[in-house]
């Protein structure tokens, strides 16, 4: 999982408990995602890279340099 990309689908940021998609076993899954840095905030759209991955479904996410 650590270093997978995924696209947030929920917002992310201080206080919430936003939602990324991530492609992996052949398909897409949802993971609970939380911002590696907290205080960002990271909008629906964006690409994203695991940075923590905490079983069996939240991650800890930072932004991707696209």
């Amino acid at each position: 999982m650590i270093g997978k990309q995924g696209r947030v689908t929920g917002r992310i940021g201080p206080g919430l408990v936003g939602e990324v998609m991530v492609p992996i076993r052949g398909g897409v899954e949802a993971f609970y995602a939380h911002p590696t840095v907290p205080d960002e905030e990271i909008s629906v759209g964006s690409i994203v890279v695991v940075v923590e991955y905490f079983p069996p479904r939240t991650v800890y996410v930072a932004r991707a340099l696209v």
